[in-house]
């Protein structure tokens, strides 16, 4: 029976907690020191609490460990020791917490010279951010009388956890007055503008990497924080300074003044993708404008965009000649002249002001021909698919606030100023026409064997966007685009359509491969041509009081025997269930009969 073993076994280290010359290393050693600690077992935390220990924990995480040491074990003490710091132990919280000696041991870990060693910095910072959001007062008391505290932090901010303690320090106080204290301070400090700096071709990577990101997650969690709290007197200064023209102007200074790396466009880009950025109550497709429209619950500054105006040339010379890059081995062959992240991130920022419709930026868009430029580089790099989804949602973005205005505005003069982009995109831009060239240009090559585009997906969802815009009244709106266009438009996409419902529903209901192969196609043209001219009477026949075509050229009797032949394809396609006939019975024992010969397939 389970009673006669003694279960009731006694932990190891209260063991060695009886002997009078115990150390914190043996006890250090023992597996289960963390899991006894965080049970609050009393004599372990009476010991951890010592004066001596306490301070030999907190050195073993902010000094080097011996570098004879093995490899292995080397920082299996700095890394329990940090365990033991941060386990939310209440005692050993207020022993930290309120001992001034201690906190001075941890914060000179900030006056080593850089870099620091990313272990022991991410052990600093955790403990750091666990005494701030469990100490809060005494510990941001401690850190406000550190004049360096500040300047510290940014000079390591190219080790990640310094990154973190700092983010620890907008979003981890409370209550919310002393969080208001805390940005303020943040604010004297001019972290803001601080970290701009940072984001400089002067600087090495690693720090206007982590600069960016800083600035990035500050505009998130201040976005976030205002909206949960929103009985907040005073406006988080944070973002205000973020959101300032004079900040974006900074930012744009150190990307395009001087010498221009990918590195510093990139990073400064991502801080403007940020602050463009709008509130959504949950995540949204984007390609979802198509057919509703953006439905934005927030209003981007108009300051960030006044900042970034007078730098749109910039950044369309930026996809003009960006910095040089070496040429890259792809699956497909040598690219001599690679995208680069530089201008994928510019098409990233176009996309993003075309969605925020301001049309001081749309008419700079125009002159400077942008969206051609982006067209032109959509069909150069065919294999680039993440530089093919921004100029979608570009189109998307142009299309879909062209509908809405179309509806709400009635006067002619207006509705041509605040449709500039769309006029722009198909007479200057020619959208339709290179749609069709490209398409035409990529069945030639599948025809003589090549390999389909790589942006011919992209390519039919931009088409069908036209279509399906065209169809709720932009049409009326761009008097450019010829009917003969659409006929055509139209007629690739009912082809495509057509192919997608053939290859369906013959798999449906054929059950020999073989079978497939030799009797699938001698009818198949014609049927496939009779469907399309039938596509292109439906999709059509909606834009005869829109682009003055007579009755006569779309109800000829022509037209009559292709829907005939298309009803009769659908009747072979789709097979009806009959209720009348006699069904088989599944489970009848019947004579299985085997094939004598077998045709081979070709695989």
């Amino acid at each position: 029976m389970f009673w006669k073993f003694d279960l009731n076994t006694t932990s190891h280290v209260d063991k060695l907690l009886d002997k009078e010359d115990v150390t914190l290393q043996e006890l250090m050693d023992e597996d289960d020191i963390l899991q006894e600690c965080k049970a609050q077992n009393r004599k372990l935390l009476d010991f951890l609490c010592q004066q001596h220990c306490m301070e030999e924990l907190v050195t073993l995480i902010t000094h080097e460990p011996p570098l004879d040491m093995d490899e292995k074990v080397r920082f299996k003490y700095p890394n329990t020791a940090c365990e033991l710091l941060t386990s939310d132990v209440p005692q050993i919280n207020d022993k930290l917490g309120g001992d001034e000696t201690l906190l001075n041991i941890l914060y000179d870990f900030l006056d080593h010279e850089p870099p620091l060693n990313p272990l022991l910095a991410s052990f600093f910072s955790k403990t750091i951010g666990n005494l701030i959001a469990r100490k809060t007062e005494q510990v941001i008391a401690f850190l406000r009388k550190k004049e360096k505290f500040i300047s510290l932090v940014l000079k390591h901010i190219d080790t990640s956890a310094m990154m973190d303690l700092l983010l620890r320090l907008i979003s981890c106080v409370e209550p919310a007055t002393l969080r208001q204290e805390v940005l303020n301070w943040l604010n004297e400090a001019k972290i803001i503008q601080r970290l701009v700096e940072l984001i400089h071709s002067s600087q090495d990577e690693d720090r206007q990497s982590n600069a960016s990101q800083t600035l990035c997650d500050i505009i998130r969690l201040s976005r976030d924080q205002s909206n949960q709290l929103q009985d907040i007197p005073e406006p988080d200064p944070l973002l205000t300074a973020l959101e300032s023209q004079e900040c974006v102007e900074q930012l744009l200074k150190n990307m395009f003044d001087g010498e221009q790396t990918e590195n510093c466009i990139v990073n400064g880009t991502q801080v403007l993708l940020t602050l463009l950025e709008t509130r959504r109550s949950g995540v949204e497709g984007l390609m979802d404008s198509y057919t509703q429209g953006f439905e934005r619950s927030y209003t981007v500054n108009s300051s960030i965009l006044h900042g970034i105006e007078p730098r749109l040339k910039d950044f369309h010379q930026l996809l003009l000649s960006p910095p040089k890059k070496t040429a890259i081995l792809t699956t497909i062959g040598v690219l001599e002249e690679p995208l680069g992240n530089a201008r994928l991130h510019g098409s990233r920022l176009i996309a993003a002001l075309l969605h925020t419709n301001t049309p001081s930026i749309n008419q700079e868009l125009c002159r400077l021909s942008t969206m051609n430029l982006l067209l032109d580089l959509f069909f150069k790099y065919t294999w680039n698919n993440f530089l093919h989804f921004q100029v979608e949602l570009s189109i998307a973005a142009i299309l879909s606030h062209s509908v809405q205005e179309g509806k709400t505005t009635t006067n002619d003069l207006e509705s041509k100023e605040e449709n500039i982009m769309v006029t722009h995109l198909f007479q200057k831009c020619c959208l339709v026409q290179r749609i069709l060239d490209a398409w035409e240009a990529n069945d030639k090559i599948q025809a003589e064997g090549g390999m389909r585009r790589g942006n011919m997906g992209h390519l039919t969802r931009i088409a069908n966007a036209v279509v399906q815009n065209m169809e709720k009244g932009v049409g009326s709106l761009i008097p450019c685009v010829e009917p003969k266009y659409l006929h055509f438009l139209s007629f690739h996409l009912g082809l495509l359509f057509w192919y997608f419902f053939q290859v369906s529903t013959h798999h449906l209901h054929s059950s020999s491969e073989d079978e497939d192969i030799e009797s699938a196609f001698p009818n198949e043209l014609s049927l496939q041509q009779a469907f399309s001219e039938y596509q292109i009477q439906q999709m059509t026949a909606n834009f005869v009081d829109q682009f003055g075509f007579n009755d006569e050229e779309f109800l000829s009797s022509s037209f009559q025997p292709n829907a005939s032949l298309f009803e009769a394809c659908c009747n072979e396609r789709i097979q009806q269930f009959d209720d009348n006939e006699e069904e088989e019975d599944i489970w009848e024992e019947k004579e299985i009969t085997y094939a004598t010969q077998v045709k081979s397939r070709t695989r």
